[in-house]
């Protein structure tokens, strides 16, 4: 019997360099698509949040 989406991500994946983050000196930056993947903006402002824009509109 296949498993649910659910089940199959209920293990996390191993991040990849490139795809997933970045690094920029000592900071690891976190790519767009790890964002979306992710599914929730966590509210610290980050360089590539996908809902940065509806963050700011909601804070004015």
């Amino acid at each position: 019997m296949p498993e649910s989406g659910a089940e199959q991500s209920a293990e996390p994946r191993p991040l990849v360099e490139g795809e997933d983050f970045y690094r920029e000196g000592p900071y690891v930056v976190f790519t767009e698509a790890y964002h979306r993947r992710r599914g929730y903006c966590c509210g610290s402002g980050c360089r590539h949040c996908p809902w940065k824009d509806e963050r700011e509109s909601g804070q004015q």
